[in-house]
Parts: C-alpha cells; structure tokens; sequence
C-alpha cells in the first residue's frame, strides 16, 4: 500500500477544517487519505481540498460524503481504488449539504465554482 493511504488514521473533524476556523462554507467533503485532514471540494468557494495537497503534498483524498468511497488522486487525476479508512467514513447525515448548516448564503448557487 502506497504511503499516501494511511487507512488508520482517523478524519480531523465532520467538516471543512479550514472553513470552520474561518466561518466560510462549503458544497462537499474530500478527506486527506494519508492525514485526515478534512477540506472543502474544487466546487466549494474556497477549495481547501486542493489546497491542502498543494501545501502538504498529500496526493490522494477520499470523498467523505455519505455512500461515497472513491478515492481521487491529484498526481495522476485518476480515480483510484483504496482501502477502508479509520471511522468515520463520512461526515455527519444529518449535516445539510452545503453545509454547515447556518453559514450557507441564500445566494450560494452563484457563488459556487463550475
């Protein structure tokens, strides 16, 4: 198994690490296969996701959507397969989507990235 998948390792929290601190909000959840770390997806305004491979070089990230499992991975832009990783698996179903719930704008359709 590639360095880049640290099944054991549990997720940072049930959202956007950064989006949190900073009261933004997001559309999806991708998860850092190799640290956890929780980022907002590529169609969220701020993209946190991306950014943390960028900063971190951590390749390959989870969906942490609920019923998701695939596994993308930025240095080859491919889908791949992976194990499970440590629970849990999604974020919260009760969490609206976008979320967090509160922090969404009413407008947030024309605010998302295409």
């Amino acid at each position: 198994m590639s360095a880049s998948i640290q099944p054991d390792v549990p997720p940072s929290g049930t959202g956007c690490v950064e989006c949190l601190e900073a009261g933004g909000w997001w559309v999806h959840l991708r998860r850092c296969a190799q640290c956890g770390h929780i980022g907002c997806c590529d169609t969220s305004p701020s993209q946190h996701a991306t950014a943390h491979f960028r900063a971190s070089g951590h390749p390959v990230i989870q969906s942490f959507e609920p019923g998701e499992d695939w596994f993308w991975d930025y240095q080859s832009e491919q889908v791949l397969d992976g194990p499970e990783l440590a629970a849990p698996t999604s974020r919260p179903a009760e969490q609206p989507t976008p979320g967090p719930a509160g922090a969404v704008p009413a407008d947030w359709r024309f605010k998302i990235n295409r």
